[in-house]
């Protein structure tokens, strides 16, 4: 049974003042690790207070980017096993905004993966397609290809503890969100993926997360699906009251 994990992307918001009050806000009121898993992704920056003021709580941590070298001379980036040293869960890989802004390549997200899981942190792989894609009835074609090539050397063992992130482009901070059924249907296409790489155990182990808009009034609709099994939200995970009903969604 794979549990659900609803993850907070705070992407470029919140400082460490505001960090430390969010999860004041939120670390009461979770639902118990085993029912829903709760986390929060963060800027480098507010990791140290994000880790500090969740210490003893249910929720879990993780940063929103990493490069694939522990440690040398590569200026502003950020080190996975210093990542690891802080306490972090999980980190976000492959973030359609770091592949249009920064020019990530599937290469490089197959390497960060790697790095995340050499030091024990759980990657969250993003895929998606963009609109001019899906009008082109390519998203299939496209995301089943970020997929293989993400994936690339990862065993089944790694491949079924990550946690893999649908998000088409086209729903991501514009109001729009894809159908359940869109969304479904992605999803399965992705565990198929899975099932055809690895096998069915693997495929049935790995979490498949929804993105793009998620919020309080579509998460229960999305959860239902039975190839979602969570989501990865932007700005409805940035005030304590919104991401609450998010990760509280089966009370």
């Amino acid at each position: 049974m794979r549990t659900p994990i609803i993850a907070g992307n705070w992407k470029l918001h919140m400082n460490p003042a505001q960090t430390t009050e969010f999860v004041a806000g939120v670390k009461d009121q979770l639902p118990d690790s085993n029912k829903v898993e709760a986390l929060i992704c963060a800027p480098a920056v507010d990791l140290d207070a994000l880790a500090s003021a969740a210490k003893g709580s249910n929720l879990k941590v993780g940063a929103e980017n990493a490069y694939f070298e522990d440690e040398g001379a590569f200026t502003g980036e950020t080190s996975p096993k210093v990542l690891a040293e802080m306490g972090m869960d999980y980190c976000v890989i492959g973030h359609s905004e770091r592949r249009e802004y920064f020019h990530e390549t599937d290469a490089d997200i197959n390497k960060k993966a790697k790095a995340l899981f050499a030091n024990h942190i759980t990657p969250i792989l993003c895929c998606g397609e963009s609109l001019e894609k899906r009008e082109a009835n390519q998203q299939a074609e496209w995301v089943v290809g970020q997929i293989k090539a993400a994936l690339k050397e990862l065993s089944a063992d790694q491949v079924s503890q990550l946690v893999i992130a649908y998000e088409p482009i086209w729903a991501i901070g514009t109001g729009k969100t894809a159908s359940s059924d869109q969304a479904e249907e992605m999803c399965k296409t992705i565990r198929e993926t899975v099932k055809d790489l690895y096998n069915e155990e693997t495929a049935e182990n790995v979490r498949i997360q929804y993105g793009g808009s998620v919020n309080p009034s579509n998460v229960k609709e999305l959860m239902a699906k039975p190839n979602i099994d969570g989501g990865l939200v932007g700005g409805a995970s940035l005030k304590p009251d919104s991401f609450l009903a998010l990760v509280n969604y089966q009370d």
